[in-house]
């Protein structure tokens, strides 16, 4: 934790010093700009608000998940503090409770070693500046590692109940569910009669109450809409939408040769740069529950047909790519397990305070 603390602050220091030197506040970049302002309209205007965008499109609120804007209106009723710097305390808090359960998460996989690495190693993505920004993704990512922990441990009920909150935060929540469905199909079917009454019910209500979080939402939006799956159609007007990775594809090609089967060529190269971790995964023995969520947030993100700039901060959540390396590295001598952290915590936080001072998140 001292250590995932210490890159944090590190970030943070150079992010200010970087934008006082362009005479740009530190502050408002962290909670007064890009998804952050959208997390603070709906807190304080509910879901009502929408923007005209400049080419035509009708940007509605209801693309943005409730309960990061739940928890900022709540702290802003009970505090004198502003729903955006709520929000950035939210932020701080999760990032913190996320480090501990991907600690515990790796401790638990493979030994304590590898948990302070993984902890490190996502604390100092190169992206990691976001997990301080009044953003969701710290919010969501310890909603996720506490749920599979939860659920790695055979507390069904918590991992159920967590993953609702997950649901309920970001769309990608539907991959804990996955996770925990497929768990509970291979234990109920490995476990046979060996398993009692009463722990049958609790894993198949588990699988049935995790996906109520964001099933329930997009059913609300849809109510809103007027049409079933009315939450597309708001993701569609963001530009938002899935293709199994072709616009993307189309897109990294485009700078080098604009040809429809070196696409397809980069297209292949993705899908084996996802498949590759998650193979290692499976031969590392990681349980099913961890491959199975990772790879639906790495296909979702890398899917997704818009937002391409996006594309790593949608990997936060995809920690356990990186239980695959902090494994490697907890076998490696001491001095390559720690300097690699040490070197991207340097890295990260010089690009987050560039990027942050340049195009930013979208």
């Amino acid at each position: 934790m001292i250590l995932f603390a210490a890159a944090k602050i590190l970030g943070l220091v150079v992010l200010m010093i970087w934008s006082a030197s362009r005479g740009k506040s530190a502050h408002t970049l962290l909670s007064g700009r890009w998804d952050s302002l959208w997390y603070t309209r709906i807190a304080e205007s509910g879901y009502a608000f929408s923007l005209q965008a400049p080419d035509g499109r009708n940007l509605s609120s209801m693309a943005f998940f409730p309960l990061l804007p739940w928890l900022e209106e709540g702290g802003a009723r009970i505090t004198s503090w502003s729903t955006g710097d709520i929000g950035l305390a939210i932020s701080a808090v999760s990032s913190l409770v996320a480090a501990l359960g991907l600690f515990r998460l790796g401790e638990q996989v493979h030994s304590a070693r590898a948990g302070v690495i993984l902890a490190c190693l996502w604390g100092t993505l190169p992206v990691a500046i976001v997990q301080s920004m009044a953003y969701s993704e710290s919010l969501f990512v310890a909603l996720a590692v506490w749920a599979l922990l939860a659920l790695l441990r055979d507390r069904w009920m918590t991992a159920g109940l967590l993953a609702v909150l997950a649901g309920l935060t970001r769309p990608v929540g539907v991959a804990i569910s996955a996770a925990i469905v497929v768990s509970a199909a291979v234990v109920l079917v490995t476990g046979g009669s060996g398993l009692s009454r009463n722990k049958r019910i609790r894993i198949v209500v588990s699988g049935l109450v995790s996906p109520l979080g964001a099933v329930g939402f997009i059913l609300w939006v849809g109510h809103r809409r007027q049409k079933l799956f009315g939450y597309l159609d708001v993701q569609a007007e963001w530009g938002n939408g899935f293709d199994g990775g072709i616009a993307f594809a189309k897109f990294l090609a485009a700078p080098v040769l604009d040809s429809g089967v070196f696409a397809a060529g980069i297209l292949t190269a993705l899908v084996l740069l996802c498949a590759w971790p998650h193979w290692i995964a499976w031969q590392q023995r990681q349980p099913i529950a961890l491959i199975v969520y990772s790879a639906i947030i790495t296909v979702m993100a890398v899917g997704a047909s818009g937002y391409f700039g996006s594309k790593p901060r949608l990997l936060i959540p995809a920690f356990p790519l990186l239980l695959t390396l902090a494994i490697r590295m907890a076998r490696a001598r001491p001095a390559l397990a720690w300097a690699v952290p040490a070197a991207m915590a340097v890295v990260s936080s010089v690009y987050g305070a560039f990027w942050l001072n340049g195009s930013g998140p979208p």
